[in-house]
């Protein structure tokens, strides 16, 4: 039996969405932003008429991540934090807004979703790191806060996570979809906050994963009967930070080729 990936490409096409209503230059933080479902809502997002500030990490991917979108004829900038500790974000909050309006939050960071040790300690690398940034955030923008969306799972929300996921993960991503309905209802709608849960995802993390053969039966519960593109759920992260979303806040978008309701 092949492995899933066997002879898929790896990447979909991005999309320039300018026609969502975003303003020429506005600035979307994406945390976690240099690999992944992070650095396709980066690319989306410069190709879309954003800058994107590009919190990794791993400060090299983000480097390289920078040179993508200006490939692409964007304005990206590269920052390297630790978005669980409170000090790097900090300082990172202090350098982004040189870039311009930080209108648009993408809460994307976190460990993987097999990641070992302490339950509690990868629950707030995971939960704890998502409120750390968006209430500095929220401290330095005020009311510039456009729009944020989390990024949750269907681990947690629609399913249990399967024997391969540690335990922390689908109680976080369960975590974060009630942090968002909570942000919601905050501060009259503005941000707007909403979530997006995906499904299997074509990553640097998950590639590995889905190479095994093993794997290839999961995909008959998924009616697209493949992984999504991580270009697919950029396109839903920018679609729900636009003003074309202005009435959606609070929701868990599912993008997961219909695994949740198979």
């Amino acid at each position: 039996m092949p492995g899933v990936i066997e002879g898929m490409k790896l990447h979909g096409p991005l999309y320039d969405m300018r026609a969502l209503g975003f303003r020429s230059g506005s600035v979307v933080t994406v945390t976690g932003g240099a690999s992944g479902i992070g650095k396709a809502t980066v690319l989306a997002a410069v190709k879309s008429s954003l800058t994107a500030a590009i919190w990794d990490i791993d400060g090299i991917a983000a480097e390289a991540a920078v040179k993508e979108a200006e490939a692409l004829g964007g304005r990206a900038a590269a920052f390297l934090v630790d978005v669980t500790d409170p000090a790097s974000v900090e300082r990172a909050w202090d350098a982004t807004p040189a870039l311009g309006d930080c209108c648009y939050l993408v809460n994307n960071a976190g460990p993987a979703s097999n990641a070992e040790g302490s339950f509690l300690k990868n629950l707030e690398a995971a939960l704890g790191s998502m409120d750390l940034v968006t209430s500095r955030w929220l401290e330095r923008v005020g009311k510039g806060a456009e729009s944020m969306v989390n990024i949750a799972s269907i681990a947690g929300n629609f399913q249990g996570g399967g024997k391969s996921t540690s335990a922390f993960y689908p109680s976080a991503k369960a975590g974060v979809t009630g942090y968002t309905r909570y942000l919601a209802t905050r501060h009259d709608g503005r941000p707007r906050v909403n979530a997006v849960a995906p499904g299997m995802t074509l990553t640097p993390r998950t590639v590995p994963f889905l190479a095994n053969p093993a794997i290839a039966g999961n995909m008959e519960r998924i009616p697209q009967g493949r992984p999504a593109y991580p270009e697919e759920l950029a396109a839903a992260i920018l679609f729900l930070l636009s003003p074309a979303a202005s009435y959606i806040n609070g929701v868990l978008l599912p993008v997961d080729g219909g695994w949740a309701v198979s």
